[in-house]
């Protein structure tokens, strides 16, 4: 059995097509958790029970998938950011590389405390980084410093880099969060709520999707998961920028 989405686009379809039962099944979207591990608000996306661990009904991912990849190419299209969200071992390439061919900012490396609720303070990181590597390009650290505090200034810009790279370019509030998992990045999910920043989001069986405005019931471990919903949400985005393009020719 398939399960069709079809978010039909004047140029593209946003690779949506291509999505039914196998596809998901075949990177383990429908493995939760083990049943001692669940969180009861779940129940509804919960398929069955097999060997101690649920199942998650893999039609209402698709469902899932489907809402939440019209909302984004609709975010994407409105000229709004979205920010990309995982700083898991197994979603951080993933999550990254999405965002940088999207030209989308990113967190995947640790999520700061008021990252987006004290956008003050952490725009003016952002900011001294900015002019630390403009410094560094144009020489004049070189021309200013030895080479040992040159070399301490690029350590700064390396350690804050790692911290700060993926943000450089977020415009205070985005329009969006995408995320891999919400209790890993419990406090960004937090943070967006507090700000009514709409969130998409991959809901594990022992989560809770009422946190978050757009769930995608599905296995959030599993690198196929994250890798084909990540994938979608890429081509969401890239369906909506082209949308605006077109739209101010």
């Amino acid at each position: 059995m398939q399960y069709g989405i079809n978010i039909k686009c004047q140029e593209r379809l946003v690779y949506m097509s291509d999505v039914n039962m196998k596809d998901l099944l075949e990177a383990g979207a429908h493995f939760g958790h083990k049943t001692s591990r669940w969180s009861p608000k779940m129940a509804p996306y919960i398929h069955s029970k097999r060997n101690g661990i649920h199942i998650i009904d893999l039609s209402l991912t698709a469902q899932g998938i489907e809402k939440a990849m019209q909302f984004l190419s609709q975010t994407a299209q409105a000229n709004k950011q979205i920010l990309f969200v995982g700083t898991k071992r197994q979603a951080q390439d993933i999550v990254k590389q999405a965002a940088i061919e999207t030209k989308q900012p990113y967190v995947t490396d640790r999520w700061l405390g008021g990252m987006i609720t004290n956008w003050q303070t952490i725009g003016g990181r952002v900011k001294h980084l900015k002019d630390l590597e403009a410094r560094m390009e144009s020489g004049e650290l070189a021309n200013k410093y030895s080479k040992l505090e040159v070399q301490r200034y690029q350590e700064e810009i390396d350690e804050l880099n790692r911290v700060y790279g993926g943000i450089k370019e977020l415009n205070g509030r985005p329009g969006a969060l995408f995320v891999v998992d919400v209790i890993t990045e419990a406090n960004a999910i937090r943070e967006a709520n507090r700000l009514n920043i709409p969130s998409v989001a991959i809901v594990d069986s022992n989560a809770d999707p009422t946190k978050v405005t757009y769930p995608i019931p599905a296995n959030d471990d599993a690198i196929k998961t994250i890798s084909l919903i990540t994938n979608y949400a890429k081509e969401a985005v890239l369906d909506g920028i082209s949308k605006r393009t077109k739209q101010a020719a």
